[in-house]
């Protein structure tokens, strides 16, 4: 395994090499949250989908600049999460309330992360952090939506995030020291919880594929 610091240096090059990319991001992940303040409701289908295409951006561009590993296992992340969301329910997503505040706060943190990019102004934080670079942030943010409630009401969607959340952010804090990777495992405890946690009927019944 790479020592710490050549990964670390590793992220950071794509972080500032990447920063178009991440300014893409924040347009449209700004574009989701207008519409989801205006009362959006997209299927939990649909939600799913769009949740992908961060994860498979992050596998395109960690292949792109040489991250074997993380090329190797968000593209099987991309795989796995598409699937899930292809045998979704169509209809309207439902706000959880119980975990509110915790997904708002994932994608708050996700939108500003402050790693990765020294050097820069404050500024560059809040427009070009790596959402959707590094997966860190990017795990961040997907957690947070579906802690929203925007995402397949589903066990498997939210186990299989919130492992992929724990071993990132458990590996973010302990290897490679960044701790504020900690607020990710946080919230990918909240998400795991919620995932072991007894299906509502109304649950139940989203998991049902549309005919």
């Amino acid at each position: 395994m790479p020592a710490a610091t050549e990964i670390l240096a590793g992220l950071e090059t794509t972080a500032q090499r990447g920063i178009v990319i991440a300014g893409l991001w924040h347009v449209v992940i700004g574009a989701w949250v207008a519409a989801a303040s205006q009362s959006w409701r997209p299927s939990p289908r649909l939600a799913g989908v769009m949740l992908v295409f961060p994860v498979a951006s992050v596998a395109v561009v960690a292949g792109v600049f040489g991250e074997v590993f993380n090329a190797v296992v968000f593209t099987a992340l991309t795989l796995v999460l598409a699937v899930i969301a292809a045998r979704s329910s169509l209809a309207e997503v439902r706000r959880q309330a119980s975990s509110w505040s915790v997904g708002a706060l994932l994608v708050m943190f996700a939108w500003v992360y402050p790693h990765f990019l020294a050097g820069h102004s404050l500024f560059t934080y809040v427009i070009a952090s790596p959402m959707g670079l590094l997966p860190g942030p990017t795990l961040s943010l997907v957690i947070g939506w579906s802690l929203l409630g925007y995402g397949p009401p589903s066990r498997a969607w939210s186990l299989t995030l919130a492992l992929a959340g724990l071993f990132y952010g458990l590996f973010g804090a302990l290897r490679l020291g960044v701790w504020i990777d900690l607020g990710l495992v946080g919230g990918a405890l909240v998400l795991a919880v919620r995932g072991l946690a007894p299906l509502r009927l109304g649950e139940r019944r989203n998991l049902e594929p549309a005919s």
